[in-house]
């Protein structure tokens, strides 16, 4: 049996297409485009499927958003409840309310359809905090991809705004506390912030104009915006090309991987049904925000134990560990216990956020391109500051909810308090210093099993009667993994304090600084083994291969307990 190849432009559908589609690449240039681009190779490791998730999820939103957008009633006018849900039958409540509610209750498929958008929504957020999390422990984010540093923040931020825009919506007890202590937060800005909350509320909170601006916001605006910096993202990721996990065959100027078409389409296509289906399913089996519980807002009440959506967990409870601090300047009240840890904490992490890549280069002196990511052991500073930041992160979490945790528990809710505002200065110092100390930990380790091989698990007997266990070198794979994946640090210069004449140099002083966040930088730090140690390392496993059992080529030694750590 034989069979022949037909050309696709030889073939009944590609004659016929062949006008259409030579018209469009005449006019556009698609053929050179498409050669370029589809054929683009993306490498392959399970952290990378972060940053799918969040577009995944957000294409979810636009899908679900589109269909409640064709219900919803964004007005603050007073009506009467006269829906399917009977515990709220002839409550007075806003038309926003009652829209929602019928979306729940009345319009078929509309609680699914709106608990999907609530959890893709989580879901987004979530996985661009993870996303982010790992090119920060990883130093993606070097040059030179700073700028598409700085678009992965400013989507981090809108999409925090989208979600605490989309779930003040529906004009609930819960939605309306929220946006009660947003209020708080603008009218604390000193001279303006009255100003300031009168504009957006229309009035004196809650006004009758703020769903309908939240509306706009929420549909288009942050939207519109969302897609922009997704299409730069994106775009500056192509032109960039992917960042990649060290290995054999890897170097900072190619990359391994498969290519966009047919296999990272296929899989990423099929990936994208996989984040669906997980939402469909949370959505079908968990409630999330069901507002019948919560009732209409009423400015005059307060959900008991109300807490915002895990997002905004944190600037909550900055809000209620920060101590009591206000004074008046010239009949003007200063409320800088609602200042500094509302808008200030805000400010504070996205600024120190977006200035890391510079500073991180001003310090360490470090100019070259970086294709190859850094394991996180590499950089224990590094990885050492971010995990203080999770810590600081993790209690004004913990702060933002101290109120149920002391009525589930049984705790004092002013201990709670004192104890966290202690911890918030002390934890991240903690966490800083043992982080710091497993890093390099880590590194000896690498370093040792590198200059002296892993441990077999089986004992030789010298002729003398003493006894030692043998050691088998890693593959050449491996070693190359662990010296590539461990760079050298820039060259240390010495800073010039004084010129050839005794005067002090201009910027001595910052050259000092400079010099001293450097030294502390790379305090601890490995560097590669030299070529001697190495040789020496092959001196010492010349043997290793005369085992008399085949190790195969998986087996990384055995564990403290003698079990293979991989088998």
């Amino acid at each position: 049996m034989s069979s022949t190849y037909t050309p696709v432009e030889d073939t009944k559908t590609g004659k016929k297409l062949a006008g259409p589609v030579g018209w469009l690449d005449e006019r556009l240039g698609l053929a050179a485009l498409g050669k370029k681009n589809l054929r683009k190779v993306f490498p392959e490791h399970w952290s990378f499927m972060l940053g799918e998730i969040a577009l995944w999820s957000f294409v979810v939103l636009l899908i679900t958003g589109v269909f409640l957008t064709l219900w919803f009633d964004p007005s603050m006018a007073e009506t009467v409840y006269t829906g399917s849900y009977r515990p709220l039958n002839g409550v007075e409540m806003s038309v926003a309310y009652a829209s929602a509610l019928d979306i729940s209750f009345d319009v078929r498929g509309g609680l699914l359809l709106r608990q999907m958008h609530h959890w893709a929504a989580h879901l987004f957020i979530a996985a661009m905090m993870v996303h982010m999390l790992r090119v920060f422990f990883t130093g993606a984010y070097r040059k030179p991809r700073e700028i598409n540093w700085l678009i992965g923040l400013g989507l981090l931020t809108l999409g925090i705004l989208a979600g605490f825009s989309g779930y003040s919506l529906p004009d609930d007890l819960l939605s309306g506390t929220g946006l009660r202590i947003a209020d708080g937060m603008i009218k604390s800005i000193p001279l303006v912030g009255t100003h300031v909350s009168f504009f957006l509320f229309g009035g004196e909170f809650p006004g009758d104009q703020i769903i309908p601006r939240l509306y706009m916001a929420h549909i288009l605006l942050i939207p519109a915006l969302l897609l922009g910096l997704i299409a730069a993202h994106m775009l500056l990721l192509v032109y960039h090309k992917h960042t990649q996990f060290p290995g054999a065959g890897r170097t900072n100027e190619n990359v391994v991987g498969y290519p966009m078409l047919p296999v990272y389409a296929a899989k990423a296509g099929g990936f994208f049904f996989i984040v669906f289906g997980v939402i469909a399913f949370l959505s079908a089996t968990f409630t999330v925000n069901g507002i019948w519980i919560y009732g209409p807002y009423n400015p005059a009440e307060v959900t008991a134990g109300s807490q915002p959506d895990w997002y905004m967990g944190f600037a909550e409870g900055a809000l209620r560990i920060f101590p009591p601090l206000e004074f008046d300047i010239f009949g003007s009240t200063w409320p800088l216990s609602v200042l500094i840890p509302g808008l200030g904490a805000l400010g504070i992490l996205f600024t120190l956020l977006g200035a890391w890549p510079f500073v991180e280069r001003w310090i360490t002196g470090d100019d070259r391109e970086h294709h190859l990511l850094d394991r996180p052991r590499n950089a224990p500073t590094r990885t050492a500051l971010g995990v203080a930041g999770m810590t600081a992160f993790g209690l004004l979490w913990i702060g933002g909810g101290n109120d149920v945790i002391a009525l589930r528990f049984g705790l004092d809710l002013n201990s709670i308090t004192y104890f966290l505002r202690v911890m918030f200065f002390l934890g991240p110092i903690i966490a800083f210093i043992v982080t710091r100390r497993i890093c390099i930990s880590l590194q000896r380790k690498d370093h040792e099993v590198l200059t002296h091989g892993f441990e077999t698990g089986v004992i030789d007997r010298s002729p003398d009667g003493g006894y030692s266990e043998r050691h088998a070198p890693l593959s050449v794979d491996k070693q190359y993994a662990l010296t590539s994946a461990k760079p050298a640090p820039a060259a240390l210069e010495a800073p010039e304090l004084v010129d050839a004449n005794g005067v002090d140099a201009p910027n001595g002083r910052k050259a000092k600084l400079r010099a001293r966040l450097r030294r502390w930088y790379y305090a601890g730090a490995f560097d590669k083994p030299t070529v001697e140690e190495m040789q020496h390392a092959e001196e010492h496993l010349r043997d290793a291969d005369q085992h008399p059992v085949d190790l195969g080529e998986d087996f990384q030694g055995v564990s403290e307990t003698g079990v293979p750590r991989v088998h």
